[in-house]
C-alpha cells in the first residue's frame, strides 16, 4: 500500500495530545553521554536514496500554520533533530519501505501455505511410506500410496478448467474408507515404531522447538543494532535454499528430509519474528500518524491538568521516552485508534498478497505434480519451485526495506571482537526473554492475549497438518487433490483478508470482537468432523468427513478464518506491547505463536499411533479451539495500550541501570546508554 500524502497538522489550538508540535518545540536537549557501542551504520544492501537523510523541509501553509521539519532533518549546527538514539532512522514511511515489507510476505507466505501446508507433511509421510510396513503384517511394504485412479491418469484435458474439474471427479470417485485401521504404516526411527502420518507431526513439533530456541536467542540482535534488516534476509535466505534442497532427497534420507523440513520452518519462524517487528516502526513513522489530523471527539478532550511538552514531529509517536515527562499519555479513548486502524490496514493487506503469491505457486505445483503423474519425485520438484519463489523474491526485500536499526547494546570497548559481540547479543536475549515475561505477567491484557494466542496458534497449526494428513490417510487422496484443498483455502484466504476489515467495520465490531466471531466460525471445523462418529451419518455414507469431497467446504472456512485472525491479532497486540521495546515483546508473540505449537502436532501424533487412525484427535481439536474464546472475551484494547505505555517507561529505566551498573562493573568511565530524564542512579 502507498502512504497518502501527509496532510497538515492541526492548528495551534487543538488538544495538544493529537499534535506533534515542532514550531513551538524547545531547543534540542544535550546529547547523553554513551558508552562504547556496536557500530550499526547503513548497509551496502540499503539503498542509496535510504543512506542519505532528507533535508529540512520546513515551509508555510496556505492556512499560515508552519510544516515542521522532516524527519531527519538537522539544525544549524548539524546535530540530528528528534533522536532518541545516536544512529535511530526517524524518517518518514515511504511507498518504497512499505513495498519492502509487502514484498517479503510475497516471498516466504508461499512456504507455510504451499510448503508446511500441503506439501512438506505430504512429501514426509510419502517418504516415510516408502520405507515402511504394514502393521498387521511387517513382511509387506507400504509403499504405493501414490499411485492414481486410472480414471484421472486417462483424462486428455488440455484447460485448466478440464484439470481442475478432473480432480475434483477424482477426489469424489475415491472410496469412503479405503485404508481401514488396520492396515496401518508404521515406519522405525530411531528404532521407535512410529505411523507415517505421526512421523510428519512430530517432525513439525520438533522443527518448532527449535525454531523457539532460535528466536529467543536473536532478540536482542533484532532490537539493539542494525541487525534486524541482516537477520531477516539471513534466515529468508536459508530457509529458502532448505527447502530447494528436497529435490534430492530419496526414502533412504529419509532423516535428511526431516533434517531440511526442520531448518526450512525454523528459518521461515524467525525471519516472520523480524518481519512483524517492522509494523510498529512502519506504522508510527507513517505520515497518516506524523500528520494525524483529530476527530471532532479529540479536540473536546480535557487536557492533563498540567502543562504538557510534546516532542518533535521526528519523535516516533510511540517513543521510548518523552524527555520531560514522568509518564505518557495516550491519545483519548476512541473504538479504533488511528495507529491500530493503520497497522490493520497494512497488517491485512501484506497477508492478502502474500495468500495471492501462495495461490500462484500452488497452481504451479499442482500441474508439476500432475504432469509427473503424481510421483515422489513431483512432489520434491514442488517444494523446489517454493523454496526458488522464496529466494527469488526475498532479493527486492534486501534492497527496498530499511534496517531501522534500534538503539546500540552498551560493551567494555570499541575493540570488542566478533564472537564477544554475539555472545552479549545471546545473553542478553535471554536475560530479556525472561524479563519480558515477568512484566508481560503484570500487563493484565496484554497476558490475557498472550494466553489466548498460545492456544489459538497452536489450533491454527494443528488443524492444518491433521486435515491433510487426514485426507491422505483416511480418505486416500491424491497429491494434486491435496493440494487444491490448499488452493481453496487460500482463495477464502485471500477474501478473508481483504473483507474482515470491512465486516468489522460495517458490523461495528471491535479487533477482539472480529476475533472472537472468527474463533467461533473455526470451531465448526473439528465439529464437523465429528459428526462422522454419530451412527446415523455413517449409515448414510456422507458429512462428517466420510468423502473426499467435503475437505473442500472445510477449507475455504479454514482460510477465510485465517484471513482475519492473522491481521488482527498481529495488529492488536502491537497496541498492547509496551513502545520501544517491539522486536522484544513480538519475539515473544512469536515465542507463544510457535512454541505453542510443539504440543498440537505432538499430541495428534500420540493419538494416531495409539488409535491407528486420525480422526480420535478432533475431539482434542475441538476443544483446543474453544479454549481461547473466553480468554479474549476479558481482553480490554484501551487498558491494555494505557498499561503498555506505563511499562516502557518503566523498562527504559530498568534498562539504562542495567547499563549504568555494566559500566561500573567493568570499570569503564561512561554512563547509560540513555539519560534522557535525569542521571539515573541506583
Amino acid at each position: 500500500m502507498v502512504p497518502r500524502a501527509p496532510s497538515p497538522p492541526p492548528p495551534a489550538d487543538l488538544d495538544p495530545r493529537q499534535q506533534r508540535v515542532t514550531s513551538t518545540s524547545p531547543s534540542p536537549q544535550p546529547k547523553p553521554k554513551y558508552s562504547r557501542v556496536l557500530s550499526y551504520y547503513s548497509l551496502s544492501n540499503e539503498a542509496d536514496d535510504e543512506r542519505t537523510p532528507s533535508g529540512n523541509t520546513s515551509s508555510m501553509e496556505d492556512n499560515g500554520t508552519v510544516r515542521g521539519r522532516r524527519n531527519g532533518s538537522r539544525d544549524r549546527d548539524g546535530d540530528d533533530v528528534g533522536r532518541q538514539y545516536e544512529g535511530e532512522d526517524v524518517r518518514e514511511t515511504s511507498g518504497k519501505e512499505l513495498r519492502g515489507f509487502y514484498m517479503y510476505g510475497w516471498a516466504a507466505e508461499v512456504f507455510v501455505v504451499c510448503g508446511m501446508g500441503s506439501f512438506i507433511p505430504i512429501t514426509l509421510e510419502q517418504l516415510a511410506r516408502e520405507r515402511g510396513y504394514l502393521e498387521r503384517d511387517p513382511s509387506k511394504s507400504c509403499k504405493s500410496g501414490l499411485e492414481m485412479p486410472d480414471h484421472f491418469k486417462n483424462h486428455t484435458g488440455n484447460t485448466w478448467t478440464d484439470s481442475i474439474a478432473n480432480l475434483l471427479i477424482s477426489t469424489a470417485a475415491s472410496p469412503r474408507h479405503p485404508r481401514p485401521p488396520n492396515h496401518q504404516c508404521i515406519v522405525k526411527i530411531l528404532g521407535m515404531e512410529i505411523n507415517t502420518a505421526s512421523f510428519a507431526m512430530y517432525t513439525f513439533s520438533f522443527s518448532v522447538l527449535v525454531q523457539a530456541m532460535l528466536i529467543i536467542s536473536m532478540s536482542g540482535a533484532a532490537d539493539h543494532g542494525r541487525w534486524r534488516k541482516t537477520l531477516l534476509l539471513t534466515f529468508g535466505f536459508t530457509g529458502a535454499l532448505a527447502t530447494m534442497l528436497f529435490l534430492p532427497i530419496t526414502p533412504a534420507w529419509l532423516g535428511l528430509g526431516a533434517l531440511l523440513a526442520i531448518i526450512a520452518n525454523t528459518c521461515f519462524g524467525a525471519s516472520f519474528v523480524l518481519l512483524n517487528s517492522f509494523l510498529p516502526l512502519l506504522v508510527r513513522h507513517h505520515p497518516d500518524v506524523q500528520f494525524q489530523s483529530p476527530t471532532p471527539s479529540d479536540t473536546s478532550s480535557t487536557p492533563p491538568s498540567h502543562p504538557l511538552h510534546l516532542s518533535s514531529e521526528t519523535t516516533a509517536l510511540l517513543s521510548r521516552t518523552d524527555p520531560t515527562l514522568k509518564h505518557s499519555y495516550p491519545p483519548p479513548p476512541t473504538s479504533t485508534t488511528t495507529e491500530l486502524r493503520l497497522s490493520t490496514q497494512i497488517s491485512s493487506l501484506g497477508i492478502g498478497i502474500g495468500y495471492i503469491a501462495a495461490l500462484i505457486v500452488q497452481f504451479t505445483a499442482i500441474f508439476s505434480v500432475r504432469a509427473l503423474s503424481s510421483s515422489l519425485f513431483s512432489l520434491r520438484l514442488a517444494l523446489f519451485i517454493i523454496g526458488a519463489w522464496w529466494f527469488i523474491f526475498t532479493i527486492p526485500t534486501a534492497f527496498w526495506l530499511r534496517p531501522r536499526p534500534g538503539p546500540p547494546l552498551h560493551t567494555v570497548d570499541g575493540d570488542v571482537g566478533y564472537f564477544w559481540s554475539w555472545w552479549m547479543y545471546f545473553s542478553f536475549s535471554w536475560r530479556s526473554l525472561f524479563r519480558t515475561i515477568k512484566k508481560a505477567r503484570k500487563l493484565r491484557d496484554t497476558f490475557l492475549f498472550l494466553c489466548a494466542w498460545f492456544l489459538l496458534s497452536d489450533a491454527i497449526a494443528t488443524v492444518s497438518g491433521t486435515a491433510i494428513l487426514f485426507a491422505k490417510t483416511s480418505l486416500n487422496m491424491q497429491p494434486a487433490s491435496l493440494a487444491l484443498i490448499t488452493v481453496t483455502a487460500t482463495l477464502s484466504g485471500i477474501v478473508g483478508a481483504f473483507s474482515w476489515s470491512r465486516l468489522s467495520g460495517m458490523m461495528g465490531l471491535k479487533p477482539e470482537q472480529t476475533i472472537l466471531a472468527c474463533i467461533c466460525l473455526f470451531e465448526l471445523i473439528p465439529i464437523y468432523g465429528l459428526l462422522g462418529y454419530i451412527p446415523a451419518v455413517q449409515r448414510f455414507g456422507m458429512f462428517g468427513l466420510q468423502q473426499p469431497w467435503e475437505m473442500y467446504p472445510l477449507g475455504a472456512i479454514y482460510g477465510f478464518v485465517m484471513g482475519g485472525l492473522s491481521s488482527f491479532c498481529r495488529s492488536l497486540y502491537g497496541e498492547l506491547i509496551p513502545p520501544g521495546f517491539e522486536a522484544a515483546f513480538y519475539a515473544l508473540y512469536a515465542i507463544t505463536d510457535k512454541g505453542s505449537s510443539i504440543f498440537g502436532p505432538a499430541i495428534v501424533g500420540v493419538i494416531t499411533d495409539a488409535t491407528g487412525e486420525i480422526r480420535p484427535a478432533f475431539w482434542f481439536l475441538a476443544v483446543l479451539i474453544g479454549l481461547p474464546f473466553p480468554l479474549m472475551l476479558f481482553v480490554d484494547v484501551e487498558r491494555g495500550r494505557r498499561d503498555g505505555i506505563a511499562m516502557g517507561k518503566e523498562l527504559e529505566e530498568v534498562e539504562n541501570l542495567e547499563a549504568a551498573e555494566w559500566a561500573r562493573r567493568r570499570g569503564v568511565d561512561g554512563g547509560p546508554i540513555r539519560l534522557e530524564d535525569e542521571e539515573v542512579e541506583r
